[in-house]
């Protein structure tokens, strides 16, 4: 029986998921039981530590892997390949090195609204999408003519033309110096207020998340990673990163992702036992 979507709880589920993948020493479970409702218009922080499975929760959503268990519904329909209703932007920014700012927003444009806009439309569309980033300036440069954090501008341009209802985000200003990141997360928030798009941004940065989310969800350690803890970020909006460095409530929630990531799940290096060269020369034998 299908029900229909009558309310904004249930706009995107992550239902229940593992995430097993095959080795040659036999199966891995990165996830287990990944479970999550995200209203429409919400900011979602993934948080932890490398190789907790972040970026397989963002794939799964974006509908590049499919669940070993469980799935994901948006707004109750089953996601199981890549549409234009989920766009990612990736740390790295992945533009065509051979086309303007323009062209590369413009091959976006042209997948979704090839068959429902004019071209005087999709022009519009294109540069009213660089505006948004403030990339209109650069339109017509090509990648290696701009900075790096313009490159990412180009990036988050060319996924918001898809007019996509859910924006999946990994690590995009992990690269960026951090007056370029700073800039690139006040631009996200203006953007997010004036579309209220849903958002699900990976991140290693306990600032940015807080900054930037009205949930931070805590990933455990893998294998087998799961949800540790789920924090509601009850900041009111605008943000503004300085008057929030005096806000007890932001070093509350800063203090309590710290936590959770450097005593609760503080990360083990395994020391691999593998053996140096001068004990494997002392254990091999001498062939004449």
């Amino acid at each position: 029986m299908t029900t229909t979507h009558n309310s904004e709880e249930h706009f995107l589920n992550i239902s229940r998921i593992d995430m097993e993948f095959p080795t040659p020493s036999g199966s891995f479970t990165a996830l287990k039981d990944v479970d999550i409702q995200i209203k429409q218009g919400e900011f979602i922080s993934l948080i932890g530590h490398s190789g907790c499975g972040k970026s397989t929760v963002l794939n799964i959503v974006a509908g590049i892997h499919q669940a070993t268990k469980g799935g994901v519904l948006l707004k109750n329909k089953e996601v199981n390949e890549p549409g234009p209703e989920r766009a990612v932007v990736f740390q790295n920014h992945s533009l065509l090195p051979w086309l303007t700012s323009y062209q590369n927003v413009e091959l976006a444009v042209d997948q979704v609204f090839r068959k429902t806009m004019t071209k005087a439309e999709k022009k519009d569309w294109i540069e009213h999408n660089l505006k948004l980033v403030h990339m209109d300036h650069a339109m017509h440069k090509r990648p290696d003519e701009i900075s790096g954090g313009m490159k990412q501008r180009v990036g988050i341009a060319r996924a918001l033309a898809m007019q996509p209802e859910v924006l999946l985000m990994d690590e995009p200003f992990g690269a960026l110096d951090a007056l370029t990141r700073a800039h690139m997360q006040d631009s996200l928030m203006e953007i997010q207020k004036e579309l209220n798009n849903t958002v699900i941004m990976i991140t290693h940065d306990v600032d940015e998340a807080v900054l930037l989310s009205d949930r931070i969800v805590m990933m455990t350690n893998g294998p087998e990673a799961t949800i540790g803890e789920i924090l509601e970020v009850n900041l009111p909006h605008p943000r503004n990163r300085l008057a929030l460095a005096e806000n007890p409530e932001y070093n509350r929630l800063r203090s309590a992702v710290l936590k959770f990531l450097y005593e609760k799940q503080r990360k083990v290096e395994v020391i691999p036992t593998t053996t140096t060269a001068e004990e494997d020369q002392e254990k091999t034998p001498n062939v004449a």
